[in-house]
């Protein structure tokens, strides 16, 4: 059998104080790089809404959230959203986004709708990262913007990041 080429050597054994640094020191690291891609929360709506809008403020009318004002945890807030709407084809609800202004990803979820819907209603559960506002945006067939708010005091977050 052929020697292996200096190279291709093992390293000299580390000592458990060296294995056990190098290892904390990757772990740091990678925390840092986790961090640095979650995007900050932010309380300006604006800057929430405009990927979806554009230069567009949605009017505050015909959108009604329903949450409890008080969830005892934020892993599984109870939200339901209402749009007045006709849903006929001329006239209907074609996007619903559900936005937070404190989670680490804003965008919660995102629905299309169309006149096959019946009715521009849903219910869900969504994940909240602490006491804060939750905003639907309903964009229509028109290309006009609505928007709705609801107030959620949670009394355990449910983002360990808890920006």
């Amino acid at each position: 059998m052929s020697e292996l080429p200096e190279a291709c050597e093992a390293p000299a054994a580390l000592s458990r104080r060296q294995g056990l640094g190098g290892l904390l020191a990757c772990a740091l690291w990678a925390v840092g790089q986790a961090r640095a891609q979650a995007p900050a929360p932010t309380l300006d709506w604006a800057v929430l809404y405009r990927p979806f809008t554009g230069e567009a403020t949605p009017t505050e009318a015909r959108v009604t959230v329903i949450t409890p004002r008080l969830a005892d945890n934020g892993f599984s807030v109870p939200l339901s959203v209402r749009v007045d709407s006709p849903m006929t084809a001329a006239n209907h609800v074609q996007r619903l986004v559900l936005l937070s202004n404190r989670n680490p990803r804003s965008v919660i979820a995102e629905f299309e709708l169309g006149p096959w819907s019946g009715k521009a209603e849903l219910a869900t559960r969504v994940r909240l990262n602490g006491s804060q506002q939750v905003m639907a945006l309903a964009q229509t067939s028109d290309g006009r913007w609505w928007q709705g708010t609801a107030e959620v005091e949670v009394t355990e977050s449910a983002c360990l990041d808890a920006s």
